[in-house]
């Protein structure tokens, strides 16, 4: 398949999956109201989803290393559009919660392979260029979903009330893969590995890991409906053993699940703290925010959509503009955009109009993008590409837990003491980002990283 169709189909899937964590928040009250869910069901509607997705996406990108990245990204957007099939057309609330749970596990597939893909079949310049585009719908996608939602369930197409909002899925999900299927990619796609010991499956450490993901995100999602309820503290302590068990087993595993090889070099772990506290500040903002006028100002769901929509134009223009500017330029950008971000959420704080906030919303934006996407991309063209899986993982496992966090702890902080100690709160930990992001590109702009690997601690 030539590059610029693939880089379509796959941006494509990542918005489709994306969108999927928000895009049913704006349609709950339809939901409780047409199949008469319960606030623990509702709750469960968004939450299934992404607990499956953290508790399986490391899984996923090792199932393309061994069944290869191409075919685990059909098995995933298959499973996907199959499930928001399920999800339109759910009966009932339990059903409809099984079919996100399933949605859930398809991402997990899905997920990984895009950014995989992209490693392998983009170079140089074509790559920054590739990974900003992904970069940007990663993030997009969130903000894309509850608008979007918000218009569909304003729509009430064909009387469907909240279905088109999964439903949307399927003719989308099913003309990728024809697409895929009829012109597939070229056989290096596979990413699998020669070797009989390099395709086995880590069964203990799928099983832990998938514990101890949901064991960390199951109470920070339900925790502050429940009012912290002794289980959340126990699932949390429980989380930690596991976890921490998991890496002890990784260094002994052979195949490990996840190749923690890929953290040795100076840099890499600062790098990817710096990437996931972009993102999870990002969440706490989009939270915060969304809530502060839907319930402090009283605006409809599409009108709080609408008020972010300058937040996603920086972010757009930034993604698809950095690679082209000078190299000096582009060395600064992973520590300015967190600093530009953490100012323009302190002014938010101050209580200002979100109309008022409109060029500086766009500057927070583009602030959000400077510090992600430049970042991965300097980190991904130094890692070796049999651990492209590894990073791909990581980067996305990493986001994920630090929005989860982000929401349950801020959003915490929002409910107990207001907007302006959460989003204070937010613009400090993005202070602390920004100075991950330094240690990460002096390693990068210095060859440390480079040399790190030539000298051999990836194990090649």
């Amino acid at each position: 398949m030539p590059k610029r169709p693939l880089l379509a189909v796959l941006l494509v899937a990542q918005v489709m999956a994306s969108m999927d964590g928000s895009i049913a928040n704006v349609a709950l009250p339809s939901i409780q109201r047409d199949l008469g869910a319960t606030g623990a069901m509702q709750q469960l509607v968004l939450s299934g989803y992404l607990l499956m997705l953290a508790g399986f996406i490391v899984t996923g990108a090792r199932l393309g290393d061994v069944a290869g990245h191409r075919r685990v990204f059909l098995w995933g957007l298959a499973l996907f559009t199959a499930a928001s099939l399920g999800c339109g057309a759910a009966p009932t609330p339990a059903a409809l919660v099984t079919a996100r749970a399933v949605q859930g596990v398809g991402a997990a597939l899905l997920i990984p392979q895009v950014f995989s893909l992209i490693q392998r079949h983009f170079h140089g310049a074509a790559r920054r260029r590739a990974v900003g585009w992904y970069s940007m719908v990663l993030a997009l996608g969130v903000a894309l979903g509850q608008l979007l939602g918000g218009l569909l369930v304003s729509a009430d197409l064909f009387g469907l009330s909240w279905r088109p909002v999964f439903l949307i899925n399927v003719p989308v999900g099913a003309l990728l893969l024809v697409t895929v299927v009829r012109a597939p990619l070229s056989a290096d796609a596979g990413g699998r590995t020669g070797r009989a010991g390099a395709r086995r499956f880590d069964v203990p450490g799928v099983v832990a890991l998938a514990l101890g993901m949901g064991a960390f995100t199951v109470p920070l999602t339900l925790g502050r409906e429940a009012g912290w309820p002794w289980w959340t503290w126990a699932a949390l302590g429980a989380s930690l053993v596991l976890l921490a068990w998991f890496v002890r087993h990784q260094a002994r595993a052979r195949p490990p699940l996840l190749d923690l090889a890929v953290l040795r070099p100076r840099g890499m772990k600062s790098g990817l703290i710096a990437c996931a506290v972009v993102m999870g500040c990002y969440a706490a903002f989009l939270f915060t925010f969304t809530l502060h006028v839907q319930h402090d100002l009283e605006w409809t769901p599409l009108a709080a959509g609408i008020a972010f929509l300058p937040y996603t134009i920086g972010f757009g223009a930034m993604s698809l503009t950095w690679a082209r500017m000078p190299e000096r330029l582009i060395r600064a950008l992973p520590v300015a955009g967190p600093v530009v971000l953490a100012g323009v959420v302190a002014a938010v704080a101050t209580g200002a109009s979100p109309w008022s906030l409109t060029p500086l919303l766009a500057l927070a934006g583009a602030g959000h993008a400077a510090g992600y996407s430049p970042l991965i991309t300097g980190l991904s063209e130094v890692v070796p590409s049999d651990r492209v899986s590894a990073l791909s993982a990581l980067n996305t496992t990493g986001p994920l837990l630090a929005q989860t966090g982000a929401i349950a702890v801020i959003g915490g902080v929002y409910l107990a003491a207001g907007m302006s100690w959460a989003l204070g709160t937010t613009a400090v930990v993005l202070v602390a980002g920004a100075g991950c992001a330094a240690v990460a590109q002096g390693a990068i702009s210095s060859g440390d990283v480079v040399g790190a690997d030539a000298a051999g601690p990836f194990g090649r």
